[in-house]
């Protein structure tokens, strides 16, 4: 099964959270900060979305950094995938 997104929607695969801090303090699953670092797995068609032409400027394999918040969280096949618009990225990672 895959995932092929739509319009200006993007799907990543966020990287894993910190288990622990600096120091060593080995962190609660519920103390962990959602991860905002990520990479592109598929890219929708862009189109026009809300009356303006979107131009896709993202690739698979792409490295980003994500809103923290933005998206929907989806399980797909046993990996955990976050699907979110094209504006939610904040900036590629080299």
């Amino acid at each position: 099964m895959s995932i092929q997104p739509l319009l200006d929607r993007v799907v990543l695969m966020v990287e894993e959270a910190e288990e622990k801090t600096k120091s060593g303090i080995i962190l609660s699953s519920a103390a962990q900060e959602k991860p905002q670092f990520a990479t592109v797995v598929a890219v929708g068609p862009g189109g026009v979305v809300d009356g303006n032409e979107v131009k896709m400027y993202v690739k698979v394999g792409d490295k980003v950094i994500a809103s923290k918040y933005a998206g929907t969280d989806v399980k797909l096949d046993g990996e955990e995938y976050t699907i979110v618009r094209q504006s939610d990225i904040l900036a590629t990672v080299e």
